[in-house]
């Protein structure tokens, strides 16, 4: 299927390559199917693009690459809601907000993308203990 991109222009993808947000993401409920797009050369930074709107396009990063010592524990609402079975059929990513200088660019920690490997299905989850907005300058990027 073909669809077009924030950042990647028109591009061809399968519907393998889909997550499936069942109920959405807070703030834009209507958005039920993405896709991860990397950048070139770039192994930090990802887009999670919607595939029906084309202005969609929210900047990700997987948190550890910032922030070694975070920490989440699903609760079993959750692993039942992304019928997920084991830890390592997972992945999380956290919303980046870009800002001009980067260096006050902020990671949404409170509110993690969890993925499941097994079944493309993927849920935004809120951790009231994390911060919604924590700078990623002060932290050491992990190569």
């Amino acid at each position: 299927m073909k669809i077009e991109t924030k950042y990647h222009g028109h591009i061809e993808i399968e519907e393998k390559d889909i997550w499936h947000f069942e109920k959405g993401i807070p703030g834009f409920e209507d958005e039920m199917q993405f896709t991860v797009l990397s950048f070139e050369g770039n192994n930090i930074f990802y887009v999670l693009q919607s595939v029906q709107t084309p202005s969609l396009g929210l900047i990700i990063s997987n948190p550890f690459s910032f922030f070694k010592e975070y920490e989440i524990k699903l609760d079993d609402a959750v692993t039942h809601a992304l019928s997920l079975k084991k830890p390592e059929d997972s992945m999380l990513y956290v919303i980046l907000t870009v800002r001009e200088p980067f260096n006050d660019s902020t990671a949404n920690l409170q509110a993690p993308l969890i993925f499941n490997l097994s079944n493309k299905k993927a849920k935004q989850v809120i951790l009231n203990h994390y911060s919604r907005k924590q700078p990623i300058a002060t932290a050491a990027v992990k190569e």
